[in-house]
């Protein structure tokens, strides 16, 4: 078989069965490519990790694409990427259909009420997990800190990610200059006065420019876990254009989760729900196709990415704010799931399954995708037969 067939069997394969998330997605990675096949050392697949996290975009997938590009140049990369997530992209999309014609059945209402609780159990897991790693002191600690008031407070989800970002870098610079917390105090203030307050306005229609730009500018922008996802469609989405409910995008990120392949498939669930079957493949584009190109625009510059102390700064303050982001998107959705508003008190039922899930999740270490299952059977029985 030549290369290119090589590549497209693994990462379809990969597609079907990588569940667990980026972490996981790269550990199978890592044992196809380096330890079964012996397509590059373990060192320079290490390489590509770091290369990664140095730039906007899925994780697992932007590996992926690497891998494409180092074993069969820019053919490889193409076939390499679209393999890995045309599978999670079918089945997404399979579902969203699924869930346009029948999410008003009781039974599918049932499965998405044990579902909800359970994601967000699998989104403070994956804070706590990521937060441990990108918790390197307590500079970094404050920078996750104030960017999930920034957000909780209205700020904008992007303009906080990156204001982090630069923080670190100035940070970086200042303390090779021994002024660091004066080049601090400076760093903090444009970005508490060009904030981009997210308010509740007047719904906007959709459009497929509209969806698509929306999208493009998340995959052009969004730097850690996929899960920090969740905060810009919060924000964009739910908040300032209003094309989803609260309701409607706990169920996306339950059917992102529920699915293998890249969490970001979950817009491909939102394109169909909002536009049809051409919104899911404009919005599928547009969240995926900048990482084809920032991969390959950064692969050959890895080298040099690695030893920059500032790149390696804005790095570490950048995972630090996305951990911050996570952290606002899982109180606003605890709040929103947890709380029953019309009775004015904690949906038990609700609270019962995300406890449960976070014990399950923090003690077995259990897939994701098995826990949002296990919900969504507890979430039936307790709205079905009992």
């Amino acid at each position: 078989m030549n290369k290119i067939g090589q590549l497209l069997g693994l990462f379809l394969k990969l597609g079907v069965t990588a569940f667990g998330g980026p972490a996981a997605h790269i550990a199978m990675m890592e044992d196809e490519v380096v330890t079964r096949r012996g397509w590059m050392t373990r060192e320079r697949f290490l390489d590509f990790i770091g290369a990664t996290n140095l730039i906007p975009g899925p994780n697992s997938t932007e590996m992926a694409i690497h891998i494409g590009f180092v074993r069969a140049g820019i053919v490889g990369l193409v076939v390499a990427g679209i393999s890995f997530i045309l599978p999670a992209a079918l089945i997404t999309l399979g579902c969203a259909w699924a869930y346009d014609r029948f999410q008003t059945v009781p039974q599918a209402e049932a499965l998405l009420y044990g579902i909800k609780p359970a994601v967000i159990a699998v989104i403070l897991s994956a804070v706590w997990r990521l937060g441990k790693t990108a918790a390197k002191g307590p500079f970094l600690i404050g920078i996750g800190f104030l960017v999930m008031l920034s957000v909780l407070f209205g700020v904008n989800e992007i303009l906080a990610l990156l204001s982090g970002g630069i923080v670190g870098i100035l940070w970086q610079l200042g303390s090779r200059l021994g002024k660091g917390k004066t080049l601090l105090g400076f760093a903090w203030l444009p970005s508490s006065n060009l904030a981009l307050s997210v308010t509740t306005a007047s719904p906007s229609s959709v459009t497929l420019s509209s969806l698509g730009l929306f999208f493009l500018k998340i995959g052009c922008v969004l730097f850690g876990s996929g899960y920090v996802l969740i905060a810009f469609l919060q924000g964009g989405l739910v908040e300032q254009y209003q094309w989803l409910t609260q309701q409607q995008l706990l169920d996306a990120v339950a059917i992102g989760q529920f699915t293998p392949g890249p969490v970001l498939t979950t817009a491909t669930f939102i394109g169909y729900v909002l536009a049809g079957p051409l919104g899911a493949l404009v919005a599928t584009l547009g969240i995926f196709g900048p990482s084809f190109l920032f991969v390959l625009a950064t692969n050959p510059l890895i080298p040099r990415l690695r030893q920059s102390a500032v790149a390696g700064a804005f790095l570490d303050a950048v995972n630090a704010s996305a951990i911050g982001l996570m952290a606002a998107v899982t109180v606003e959705l605890a709040r929103h799931t947890l709380l029953d508003w019309e009775a004015k008190q904690i949906d038990w039922g609700a609270g019962l399954i995300a406890l449960v899930s976070a014990a399950v999740l923090f003690r077995y270490k259990v897939n994701a995708a098995w826990l949002v299952l296990g919900g969504a059977v507890i979430g039936w029985l307790l709205k079905t037969a009992i």
